[in-house]
């Protein structure tokens, strides 16, 4: 018996659809209209009192509850809106007019990552892509190379948005640590569905949000700072929060706060904590060793399902260098995922990749045979061609 359906109740989505788009945005968990409630109910009866009532102890709470499920040390997690946000405030912290100036990255980067550092030129970045060859994978040998002495940061994904190729991260730290670089680890699309340890890998940080793998919807990006580097490294991007004494609001020159708070700077979200939290502890019972168990299971059924078809698989074959989500590449991808949206079997598609199919822990093997065979209905039948944008 599959233990890991007991939650599927608790996310209303899946009674309508064919959910199968957590690498985009996690199903919300029921318990989110209590959340939402309780925040509600605090701000029209607490009022302003509310900040001293456990808001201002809600992000780092969260962070904490986060660093949990990351393997990261209690209060080395501090709480953004989102990842961009996050690699602005990482890269504030270093000098980029020096010799080691190189910003390492990769061309299946997410576009935000890349674009947020080609701005860092101005700065005096110089970037190094490392280029794929073969639309799936980054080339280790490829990377570790590019990675020198004159390399400062290394922006890197765990696990590829487009192809869900694993990478070894291990090595790609180990590599930058020789040389004196610091890794900026990427693991929004691994951390919920592929199990590792912040502490174990010896990360210098670690990004990511919580939307998708996690349940936890939008507005809460995290940032993991190794806590030997507090002392040495400030961001430039700072503000109150940050401050040892926030409440006497001195003017002057910050005194920064050493612990996770450090890393911040306006006044935090509050909403969006509140509702992130029921997915983190689901995630956290339901285990995520228990959900990589049956991550490996599902997309290993998609591929084979995909391969008996003809179609193109643009995820790794081997379970050892693959995330939760299957990209199958069939002629007319876009169309027919739309067709596939409007059939209520929820999917993305995205460019270079195919359509990408991300079973989670609440999903049933039945529900990916029959994505797979409405595909092939939609391409018996030419259903997409209903999609086809006008000349």
């Amino acid at each position: 018996m599959d233990n890991l359906l007991r939650w599927r109740d608790e996310f209303p989505i899946i009674d309508k659809t064919t959910y199968l788009i957590s690498n985009s945005l996690g199903a919300m968990p029921r318990a989110v209209y209590d959340r939402l409630k309780d925040y509600a109910d605090t701000w029209a009866t607490r009022g302003v009192r509310a900040w001293e009532e456990g808001w201002w102890e809600a992000s780092a709470e969260a962070g904490d509850q986060i660093g949990d499920l990351l393997g990261a040390e209690p209060g080395s997690i501090s709480i953004h809106q989102n990842v961009t946000l996050t690699q602005a405030v990482i890269s504030s912290c270093f000098d980029f007019t020096g010799r080691r100036n190189k910003v390492v990255l990769v061309d299946l980067e997410f576009p935000s990552i890349v674009y947020f550092y080609m701005e860092q030129r101005r700065r005096g970045a110089r970037i190094e892509m490392v280029k794929n060859e073969d639309g799936v994978r980054v080339p280790l040998g490829k990377l570790l190379e590019a990675i020198d002495e004159e390399t400062l940061l290394v922006p890197v994904s765990h696990v590829i948005f487009r192809s869900s190729y694993l990478q070894d991260a291990r090595a790609i730290i180990e590599r930058a640590h020789e040389v004196g670089a610091y890794v900026i680890l990427d693991v929004f699309q691994s951390a919920g569905t592929v199990p590792f340890s912040l502490r174990d890998l010896e990360v210098d940080f670690a990004v990511g949000g919580v939307l998708k793998w996690l349940c936890g919807g939008p507005g809460v990006a995290y940032l993991y700072m190794r806590p030997d580097l507090r002392p040495k490294l400030k961001p430039m991007i700072t503000g109150w929060l940050a401050h040892q004494r926030p409440f006497d609001f001195e003017v002057g020159e910050i005194d920064r706060t050493e612990d996770s708070y450090g890393m911040l700077n306006g006044t935090p979200q509050i909403l969006p904590v509140y509702a992130c939290r029921p997915g983190l502890e689901i995630i956290r019972q339901a285990g995520i060793e228990n959900i990589r168990a049956k991550s490996v299971q599902m997309t290993e059924r998609l591929i084979r399902g995909a391969e008996a078809r003809g179609w193109r698989v643009n995820t790794p074959y081997d379970p050892a260098e693959r995330g939760g989500t299957v990209s199958i590449d069939c002629p007319h991808g876009y169309e027919i995922m739309r067709e596939l949206v409007a059939r209520d079997i929820l999917v993305d598609y995205r460019p270079q990749a195919g359509i990408r199919l991300s079973p989670h822990f609440y999903n049933l093997d039945d529900e990916i045979d029959f994505a797979l065979e409405q595909i092939a209905d939609i391409v018996s039948t030419s259903a997409w061609e209903r999609h086809l944008q006008p000349a």
